[in-house]
Formats: C-alpha cells, structure tokens, sequence
C-alpha cells in the first residue's frame, strides 16, 4: 500500500488533473488539437500589448501564424497529458470566446512547485477575468496537486500583471535585476511573486 502511494507521489503520469475546471465566468480548458483557430485570432488581436514584454512573453515577438497556433495546441495537449506543463485555455462562460491564456508551468513535482503564467486578450482586458482565473488555477495547484509554493514571475514594468498578482494574494518576493535580457539587447528586471502552502 505505501509503495502504490509512494509511487503516485513521484510519478506525475499516475495523478488525475482536471482537463477542464469552471470559475464564476471562465471555463478553464487544456488546449485541444483544432483550438488554434481561435488562439490565433485572440493573439493576432493582442499582439501590440503582448509585444510590450518581449522577455516576459518570447513567443509574442514571432509573427502569429494559424499553423503556429494549431502545432502549440496540439503540443500543449500532448505535454498536459504528460503532466510536464499544464497549460488552460481561458473561454468566456457565456459565449465560448477565449479570453487568454494561462496555465501551471516550470513544474517540480518533488516539492509540488508551479509557475503560473498568463495573457489576455485586449479586448477582454479590463474585467477581473484574469484574475479569476489565476485564484483558480492556484486553488487547483494548492488543493488537488498538493503544491507547497506557486509562483508568478513578470516584467518589472508590467503594472497589469502586478496588479494581478495582488489581487490574487500573491506576495512580492523581490525583483530580480537585468535578469532577461529583451529581443532588442535591453537589460529587462523581473519580479517574483509567489505563494506558499
């Protein structure tokens, strides 16, 4: 009996994680092979705000293409099965539309430790829904997969996603100086906020 739980513990391919879970007005869902159609528009509308945190988002400084969107789709389904990230499409309860995109990343499963990422789409900025979704996916992470320490890490400048991590309860840990270095060769610092359990 304590070798079968043992065993679960350490082995992350043994754990039941939720492909989908619902907040008041998100639908959190792993991206799915034929999702990319939608991601693309939602980045391809975005791409100007996601542009602004180069190093923070890397992806972002590409030019969105429908394919590129489809194969990350497909990847991130392949690599949530395989429990080595954990990415959730966020969609609008009401109508389906994809809000942005989040996710539990960077993970050990050893202390149980992630990283939660987030974007928005522009046009659904503005509305607590990103927010919401991080409150869910830490209460995801703390409660269902036993996680001793969540963290969020961000551009110094991005004062949206500071205001996120605050209203999610996440404490500044420090900023970390000249730590990414941006597309451009600018020296960028990063702040590390995180929560423990």
């Amino acid at each position: 009996m304590f070798v079968a739980s043992d065993a679960f513990m350490t082995n992350p391919l043994l754990r039941s994680i939720p492909e989908s879970l619902d907040t008041d007005r998100l639908q959190l869902r792993c991206p799915r092979p034929g999702d990319g159609a939608m991601l693309h528009a939602a980045v391809v509308e975005s791409i100007a705000a996601l542009r602004e945190f180069p190093a923070s988002l890397p992806w972002a400084v590409a030019e969105p293409t429908a394919e590129a969107s489809e194969s990350y789709c497909r990847l991130s389904y392949a690599n949530f099965i395989a429990r080595r990230d954990l990415p959730f499409l966020l969609l609008d309860r009401g109508s389906g539309e994809l809000v942005g995109s989040s996710g539990l990343h960077r993970i050990d499963w050893k202390i149980p430790r992630f990283e939660i990422g987030f974007w928005c789409r522009v046009s659904m900025s503005g509305r607590g829904l990103v927010t919401e979704a991080v409150h869910g996916l830490a209460a995801l992470a703390f409660g269902t997969l036993g996680a001793r320490r969540v963290e969020i890490i961000i551009d110094d400048a991005n004062r949206g996603a500071a205001r996120v991590c605050d209203k999610a309860g996440f404490s500044l840990e420090g900023t970390l100086r000249h730590e990414r270095v941006a597309p451009d060769g600018s020296l960028r610092d990063t702040r590390v906020y995180a929560r423990t359990g």
